[in-house]
This record gives C-alpha cells, sequence and structure tokens, in this order.
C-alpha cells in the first residue's frame, strides 16, 4: 500500500491481463511478487487513482463506518475489516462460508452498514444461500471451504444446482461477530448461476432496500421447462414436478413478473424490496402495504432480470438500479418515490425500452397481457445504453461484452464542481466508469455523460467514501481503489523492476524506476530506494540501482519518488526479493489438446517441482476454472466457475454457454516461502455451424435473443441449448403467412441441443390470405423527454418506430429537427429503435419530427420539442 505526502492518500497497480488467442495455449506466470507497479487506467485531468487495499480474494462490497473502519466482503462468504485506511493486516469479522454457497456468479454479494453504525452495531449482508428456500445449508458445499461445486447430474447449465437468497443481519463487537446471524428474509429461488442475489442499501427515511435477479438460465428462454426435478421452484401453474407450457407458463425469467399473476404466492425475484432493518417486514408506507401477501408487501419494484447494483439518491429516497441486460441493452431504472407504486421495468418482455424479441415471438400469455395493458403499464428505463455502441463517443472503453456493475452519487468533496449531483456507473466488461452529470432539473441528465476510468480494474461496486472520493471493488484483482482529484500539484506515480527476484546467494538484482511518471509539465522526479527491506528510503538516490543479496531471506524493496514541488509517492506493493530461493516450476499433465462439448467430462492432473524443496505435495497446488466469455475473439470477460485446492487431479463437466467462448484452467504452486509459478491451459470447444430457413424464404425466425430474416447462420458450442422459435403470423409481399411445422417435427417454439455435424433448420409457412392493413405505425418511448430542458448541446435522439404489419426499414423513416430532414440517423430493426446524435444545438427549443410509412402507406407523423439551456 502506497501513501503520498500530506494526504495520506493511496497508489494503485495494475496488471494488464493478455488473453491469448490460440486455440490451446499453456502460459507460466511467476508469481513472485509484483516486477511493476504502474498505472494504466486514463483518467481526466488532475484525478488519480491509488490501491487501497490489496491481498483480497474476490471482493465484492466495501462499506465505510464513521470512526475509519472499513468492512470488506468476499465472495466466498469472508467479511474483513481494517481498522483504517492505512491497516494492511485485516481481522476476519465474519466467516459465513458454510452458508454462503460461492459458485459462478453466486457468493456473498451485498453488504450494508446501518446508518447509525456504531450506535447501532449491526452489519447487513445479502448472499446466495446453500440451500433451497427454508432448506439447511450446505447442500452443495462443505462446512467452511471457500469455493462450492455444483454437480452433474444436474449440472450448472443443465438442470441447475438450485439454492436461495437470504437478507441477514449481523451485530459487530469490536472487530468481530457477536450473537450469530438473524435471518431477515429467505426467498429468491435461484435454480442457474447467475442472475442472483444483488444490494443492499439504506434510505434517507431509514428503510433497508434489498435487490434481487430471477435465477433463470442465461443459455436458453428459460420459463421453467428445465430442472431436476422439472421445475424445481415451484412456479405456477404447475408446481414443482409439473411441466410448464407455453402460453401459460410463469417460470424461470418470468419470475420478475410474479406480482402481475394472480393464484399464487409472490418471489422477490427480479425485485427491488423495501423492508424494515429490525425483522425484514415490509414497511407500513409501502405501495402494496395492504396486500395479503408478505412478498408482495415489501416489493417497490420488479420486472428485472438482474439489478445487480443500485443506490440511493443522497437526501431522498429514490431508487436508481443498474438492471444488467440480456443480449442487447443495459439499464439504469429509476424509483422515484419508493412509496408511491409499485414501478414495473417490464423485463423479460421487454429489453431496453423495445419489446424483447424472443419474449414477443412466444406468445406467452404473462408478456401478452403486458402488450396488452399498453405503455403505461411498464416504466421506460431512465438510460439505457445498446452493447454494440459506446456510452460516450470517441471513449476508448470497448463495446460488445456488457454487465452494468456499480452506482454512486458524488455529494461533495474535492472533485470539480461539475461532478455535484453527478451519478457514477461501471460497467465490469466493459472496465469502465462513466459520470452522468446533473441536468437543470437536479437529476443526473442520460444528454450529459463523460468516461471517468477507461480501463478500471474489473468493477463490481462503486462507493463514496473518505474525503468524498469514489472508490470502487477490484473484483478480479483483490483490491479496494480510490480516485481522487488534485486541483494543484499532481503527485508523482512510483512504478519500479526488479531484475531477477529470486534465486541463489550471492544474487544480484537490478532495480530501474525510470518508469515512474508525473502528470505535471516541467516537474522533475528525485529517487529514495529502501533496498535492505528495513523501512528506510535510505539505500541509494539513483534511479537504476543494483544491489547484490549475499543472505538467503525475503526483502521488501520499496521506492519512493518525488517530484520538485515536493509531493511524493510510494510503490503500490514491495518488489519481495527473495534471496537464496527459486520459485518451484508448475506442469498441467492434463488436459491436453483437446476442444470439448456441453456436458463432457474434463480430467485435469499436475505437479510441481521445487529446486529447493523438491517434488511439492499436493496441498501446495491449487486450481482455477474460470470461463472467458467473449463477444469477439479480442473482447472477453471471466467469470470464475470454481477452485480446486490442495489437490494434484480432479474432474469437471463443461457447462453450457454461448459462443463464443472458452474455458481457462490454472494450476498454481507455492513453495514454503511464498513463492509462487501458475500454469494455465485454455480450452477451446468444438462448435457447430447451424443454418436456419424457411418455407417460403424470407420470413423471420427467432434464435435466442434474435429475431433475423432468413436464410442465416449461427455458430454454437456442440451440445449447447439454443432457443428457436417461429413466429406466426408474419407478411411478406403483402400476404399473411402461419407457422405449419419445423424440420425436425418440434414445437414452434422449443431448445434444440446442438449435434455434432452441421444442421439446417427449417420452418414451413402456410399462406392464410392477403395483408389488409389499415393501421398506422406508432412512434413511442422518445428521448429527451417532451418539454424537458436539457443543458448537453449534443443530445441523441431515440424513438422507438414499428408497425403490426410491416417490418419497417429506414426507407420507411423520415427525420427532422427544427424543420431540416436528418438523413444520417440509424435504425435498428431487431429493436425498431431510432437514433440520432445532434450536431451542436443552439440554446433554445428544438422541435423533432419523426414520419413512418408503412408498406400500405399508411403514415404516422410524430412530434415534439425540447429545451436546450445554459448550465447555471
Amino acid at each position: 500500500m502506497a501513501k503520498r505526502n500530506g494526504a495520506g492518500t493511496l497508489r494503485f497497480s495494475r496488471t494488464l491481463a493478455i488473453m491469448a488467442a490460440v486455440a490451446l495455449s499453456i502460459v507460466a506466470l511467476a508469481l513472485v511478487p509484483q516486477p511493476e507497479a504502474d498505472a494504466v487506467a486514463s483518467l481526466p485531468s488532475g484525478f488519480q487513482e491509488s490501491v487501497v487495499f490489496s491481498g483480497l480474494n474476490n471482493p465484492t462490497a466495501v462499506e465505510f463506518a464513521k470512526g475509519g473502519k472499513v468492512f470488506v466482503a468476499e465472495k466466498s462468504g469472508l467479511i474483513k475489516v481494517f481498522d483504517g485506511l492505512s491497516d494492511t493486516t485485516p481481522t476476519v469479522f465474519a466467516d459465513l462460508r458454510t452458508n454462503t454457497y460461492n459458485f459462478w456468479d453466486r457468493g456473498l454479494l451485498g453488504m450494508a452498514l446501518d446508518p447509525n453504525f456504531p450506535t447501532r452495531p449491526y452489519v447487513y449482508v445479502l448472499y446466495a444461500h446453500d440451500a433451497p428456500i427454508g432448506g439447511t445449508a450446505p447442500r452443495w458445499g462443505q462446512p467452511g471451504v471457500s469455493s462450492d461445486p455444483c454437480p452433474t447430474p444436474p449440472g450448472a447449465t443443465g438442470d441447475g444446482c438450485v439454492v436461495s437468497g437470504r437478507l441477514s443481519r449481523l451485530q459487530a463487537s469490536g472487530n468481530t461477530t457477536t450473537g450469530g446471524e438473524k435471518v431477515l428474509i429467505e426467498d429468491w429461488c435461484q435454480q442457474y448461476p447467475s442472475h442472483s442475489i444483488g444490494s443492499i442499501n439504506f434510505g434517507a427515511d431509514g428503510a433497508l432496500y434489498v435487490s434481487g435477479g430471477e435465477g433463470a438460465s442465461f443459455t436458453f428462454t428459460d420459463y421453467g421447462q428445465a430442472g431436476s426435478p422439472p421445475n424445481p421452484c415451484g412456479d405456477p401453474p404447475v408446481g414443482v414436478g409439473g411441466t410448464q407450457t407455453l402460453p401459460g407458463a410463469q417460470g424461470g425469467a418470468l419470475r420478475s413478473q410474479d406480482l402481475r399473476t394472480a393464484g399464487d404466492s409472490v418471489g422477490l425475484s427480479g425485485t427491488i424490496a423495501r423492508v424494515e432493518p429490525d425483522t425484514g417486514a415490509a414497511l407500513p408506507t409501502n405501495p402494496l402495504a395492504g396486500n395479503p401477501d408478505p412478498n408482495a408487501r415489501r416489493i417497490v419494484a420488479h420486472g428485472m432480470r438482474n439489478p445487480f447494483r443500485f443506490t440511493i439518491r443522497p437526501g431522498t429516497n429514490e431508487v436508481w438500479a443498474g438492471d444488467v441486460g440480456g443480449g442487447k441493452y443495459e439499464e439504469i431504472n429509476r424509483v422515484a418515490n419508493p412509496t408511491g407504486g409499485v414501478k414495473n421495468f417490464g423485463w423479460p418482455c421487454y429489453e431496453g425500452t423495445p419489446r424483447h424479441p424472443g419474449w414477443d415471438a412466444l406468445n406467452v400469455n404473462v408478456c401478452e397481457n403486458l402488450y396488452s395493458a399498453g405503455p403505461g403499464a411498464v416504466t421506460a428505463p431512465y438510460f439505457a445504453y445498446d452493447h454494440a455502441q459506446k456510452v460516450v463517443a470517441g471513449e476508448t472503453c470497448s463495446t460488445g461484452s456488457s454487465s452494468i456493475s456499480g452506482m454512486a452519487f458524488y455529494n461533495g468533496g474535492s472533485y470539480p464542481t461539475k461532478y455535484s449531483g453527478a451519478l457514477f456507473f461501471s460497467d465490469y466488461s466493459r472496465k469502465c466508469i462513466w459520470a452522468m452529470f446533473k441536468g437543470a432539473n437536479g437529476l443526473p441528465d442520460p444528454q450529459q455523460r463523460a468516461t471517468f476510468v477507461a480501463g478500471a480494474e474489473n468493477p463490481v461496486g462503486l462507493k463514496i467514501g473518505p474525503g468524498g472520493d469514489l472508490f470502487y471493488v477490484d473484483f478480479s484483482g483483490g483490491t479496494i481503489r480510490r480516485v481522487e482529484h488534485f486541483a494543484a500539484n499532481t503527485p508523482p506515480k512510483a512504478a519500479a523492476t526488479a531484475t531477477p527476484t529470486s534465486g541463489p546467494t550471492p544474487l544480484t538484482v537490478n532495480f530501474d524506476g525510470t518508469k515512474s511518471t508525473d502528470a505535471d509539465a516541467g516537474d522533475t522526479l528525485s529517487y529514495a530506494w529502501d533496498l535492505d527491506g528495513d523501512g528506510a528510503y535510505n539505500d541509494s538516490t539513483s534511479p537504476k540501482p543494483s544491489r547484490t543479496y549475499t543472505t538467503t531471506g525475503n526483502r521488501n524493496v520499496g521506492l519512493k519518488v518525488t517530484d520538485s514541488r515536493g509531493a511524493s509517492d510510494t510503490l503500490d506493493q514491495p518488489l519481495v526479493i527473495s534471496a537464496g530461493n527459486s520459485p518451484p516450476t508448475a506442469t498441467i499433465t492434463q488436459p491436453g489438446a483437446i476442444k470439448w462439448k456441453v456436458g463432457q467430462k474434463i480430467s485435469f492432473s499436475g505437479s510441481a517441482t521445487d529446486p529447493q524443496e523438491g517434488t511439492l505435495p499436493s496441498s501446495a497446488l491449487s486450481w482455477s476454472l474460470v470461463i472467458n466469455h467473449c463477444y469477439s475473439a479480442n473482447i472477453c470477460h471471466k467469470h470464475p466457475i470454481q477452485d480446486y485446492p490442495g489437490v494434484a487431479s480432479g474432474s469437471f463437466v463443461a457447462p453450457d454457454h454461448e459462443y463464443p467462448s472458452y474455458l481457462e484452467l490454472s494450476l498454481t504452486a507455492t513453495d514454503k516461502q511464498g513463492l509462487k509459478n501458475t500454469k494455465k491451459v485454455r480450452l477451446d470447444p468444438q462448435t457447430v455451424k447451424l443454418t436456419f430457413q424457411t418455407r417460403p424464404t424470407g420470413l423471420k425466425l427467432l434464435v435466442g435473443d434474435n429475431r433475423t430474416t432468413t436464410p442465416f447462420s449461427r455458430t454454437v458450442i456442440v451440445g449447447s441449448s439454443n432457443s428457436i422459435g417461429a413466429p406466426s403470423p408474419q407478411q411478406l409481399g403483402g400476404k399473411s403467412y402461419r407457422f405449419v411445422s419445423w424440420s425436425d417435427g418440434k414445437a414452434q417454439n422449443h431448445v434444440v441441443t446442438a449435434p455434432t455435424t452441421a444442421t439446417t433448420y427449417t420452418a414451413s409457412y402456410k399462406v392464410t390470405g392477403a395483408v389488409t392493413d389499415t393501421t398506422k405505425p406508432t412512434v413511442s418511448r422518445v428521448t429527451p423527454t417532451p418539454g424537458s430542458r436539457i443543458r448537453y448541446r449534443k443530445p441523441t435522439i431515440r424513438a422507438t418506430v414499428r408497425d403490426n404489419v410491416t417490418d419497417l426499414r429506414k426507407a420507411n423513416i423520415a427525420l427532422f429537427v427544427d424543420g431540416k430532414r436528418k438523413p444520417r440517423f440509424t435504425y435498428d430493426r431487431r429493436q425498431d429503435r431510432l437514433s440520432y446524435t445532434t450536431r451542436r444545438l443552439a440554446y433554445k427549443r428544438h422541435v423533432v419530427k419523426v414520419v413512418a410509412r408503412d408498406a400500405a402507406g399508411n403514415r404516422k407523423i410524430s412530434r415534439w420539442s425540447f429545451w436546450v439551456v445554459k448550465r447555471g
């Protein structure tokens, strides 16, 4: 941990992971201490990142207590407490590993301190409970173990290892707990390993707010049709063991609409609840306080896929939730008044503002009833960003793979005044943090967005902490990071390398600190080294010193750099020099050069030798399995699946996942002195090409979330589950068609298991007559909002433009701004969504007109206006 002089602030380090683009690769990582501490994240001028805490294991949440203590939750179920920002040796506050199901995206994900902590000494936790609702843990894991399995059967992505969610209260006594765990709520049936529970926060009213996902499959359109027994969450109308069928199914992702279905008890999946923090019961001021169902009374918002992170706007009870999307959009949803009425954000029937094409095509009753209720039955996202588009034009943050992962409001401190009231939000997959600045109405303005941290380290949570600064949780790197602003002199950033870092004595090591930097023009740096590890920076002032170590042992070498105006910085982590010791060598014996298919059992084995200790025992070995979820060959994010500590061999079953994706298996060997060596093997899947056709050609078919004009093909993993559907009726060339049959003889909407050889699936349709179309297209869900006053002079105009008969194209639509036609807009036919980013607009009222004409000549003209106003 590094400190700057005079400020007590901290520096950060980052190691950039470079993923191989080969079919199978084995990589050796000598995990002797970090050879270099060098910031790579990009921030606005005057801002710098620092590492506050390191050495954590998959941290998920951080909380700052009055008096300086800092609580950090780890996914395994451990909670650690630091006495302050300078503390490097945390105390284990609570060990919930036996109760916590730590597998894939499940684990201990949410934590909050009582607003009056430590007067009210309560710590609230939200985790995946390793048992079904009402059951006893552990069901799948073992007591006290950090990483839990999901055996086959039932299989993580096959029938699913069913667990639940739990909200509990712990009582603090010093740095540990006392009195045991008080369970407040046990609910949230989770069949599949993602869309798990989420966050907990307190409102200004003292209410405790809690979020949870719908626990459904991410590999197929899940309405409750799978499981062992079938429908294991007992969703209506059939109960546990029953078979869910269309159109009446209510399981899977449809659990997030449970509040709208009658005749059964209400679950909390896909909701935000508002509860009394001492009991977990609904508050009497909740919108449905008079409902006989206890969960219905708790709910203030529903219709969300995975509201993983949310925050409360300071001084209010407004809930701002980041909902992790499916295949198209990430959403920021606002509940302006949690006591004023329950908000329905539409999932799975809607994603972003449009109808979800997959669920729309299924004609399932839950969604059809919601569509029939009209646009007013759902609340549109406050802001949504398309997976294929930048959040901020021209930024370096990637597109494609996306998962919104953090929310926090800036509420005053050292940041420039333009950040006052800004909403920070992050994306784990894109590795970025953005700011949405306050608009004329005092709320964050979606048209005023800026990239804040590009290249952020695996952010899974944002929090405002000491000094009003933004802190974020680095999940994969095991750190807590701080972003500070310096109005005048920006401190330098210390960075150093050492070569070699270990070996027999005498060991001569060459150090290099010349990669240290300073952001201020004209500043020069001076160097002070601690080469003997005694904590004093008095061994050398050279930028490139060398040292010969003649005695055996580890030394923590430090570097302090000081600029010409007196600001200084030290390394985030020392360079550990291990004299008289060399690292072990890990060897992966199997698997070798294989390509896997879903459901295949893969055995692994390995060993390690050490120059000083010889063959290492299995207790010195640890394996880790992750899946890399990719948008393209070079844009991926990781999902840790399971760890296998203390074993030389074992096996796992290849999971189902969309393509492109690949598995990565790591073996780490650690000697008695702590030196490590890691080998990694990349395991790519077997793939197969599936082709989809219709008779006649040119109609649309549904594969996964995508509704596409035939013919088309998809590359998928052999053995994977793929939802396909034949929307009916459809119109083509002035004729109406209805579905007759699939070439595989299955139902109109069904799941196909990808075969080993290329296969064509053909849907046959029958003409039912000529199309008589007298209905005009519709224009809805427009932004900027009609009548709104915005400060951003280059807003993006958006509108949903659709027709019930004609498959509209861009040529069917015309856009005008202030009377001038704008032909360079985009139109997403899959989502029926028009988008156009304006040039710099004047400070005045602006009028937008959209004209849409369908194939029958029916024309719709829609006009609205908004104001661009000056700041102040």
